[in-house]
């Protein structure tokens, strides 16, 4: 069950960090399913590399481990992956709107 909530959370964050790149670069706009799709996806692959990062290890990988030790979720171990979910998500929609917008020029 943490997984799941873990999972959700990177999710959310990264669709929430997706439409706010969208919003504020409007060249880097893919409308607002494209940017939440692409956000959930960066969400998750951005705190599955921070995960690797030795000191970030710690922060974002720790929610299921420490739910399983204390009987409970981690809050502080969710809201690292919230946080590097929603940068995860802004920079692979970033990184999607520049493709799309290089490709349309072209």
């Amino acid at each position: 069950m943490e997984v799941i909530v873990s999972i959700l959370v990177q999710l959310v964050a990264g669709g929430a960090g997706g439409n706010v790149i969208g919003q504020l670069a409007k060249q880097l706009n893919l409308g607002t399913a494209g940017n939440s799709v692409v956000g959930a996806i960066g969400g998750l692959a951005g705190t599955w590399l921070a995960g690797m990062i030795p000191g970030l290890d710690g922060l974002v990988g720790a929610a299921a481990g420490a739910a399983g030790a204390t009987g409970g979720l981690d809050l502080g171990a969710l809201a690292g992956q919230g946080v590097t979910g929603l940068v995860g998500g802004g920079l692979l929609t970033a990184i999607a709107g520049l493709i799309k917008s290089a490709t349309a020029k072209a």
